[in-house]
């Protein structure tokens, strides 16, 4: 039963310069591009599904968004730190405000950038 429900899932190219050279930043080396490459594997079986679609890029990043209807998380990357030790900033649609559509536009640009995973 198809509700309407889009899914877009934009992740790092693991073999990309740019998830290197993040890696290396971050101070994990390697293990950010294996992140990608086992988030992509555990996404597969979804991919198959109505509605969803997975994109790879390779930009630079300067945070990690993830959207549900009308919350967005904002995770920022703060240079030389992994991910999961910066904060996460919350932000919810209100008619008017910019903040929330300034980060959906972020996402769309690097989602047309991107390509099919």
């Amino acid at each position: 039963m198809d509700l309407g429900t889009q899914v877009r899932v934009l992740l790092g190219d693991p073999d990309s310069q740019m998830i290197r050279q993040r890696g290396e930043e971050e101070g994990i080396g390697d293990d950010l591009a294996a992140r990608a490459r086992i988030t992509r594997r555990y996404l597969e079986p979804a991919a198959k599904t109505p509605g969803v679609e997975i994109r790879l890029h390779d930009t630079i990043l300067y945070n990690s968004i993830y959207r549900f209807d009308e919350d967005v998380l904002v995770n920022p990357h703060v240079l030389g730190a992994p991910a999961g030790q910066n904060p996460i900033l919350h932000f919810r649609y209100i008619p008017g405000a910019r903040t929330f559509r300034h980060y959906m536009r972020s996402f769309d640009y690097a989602w047309e950038r991107g390509r099919a995973a």
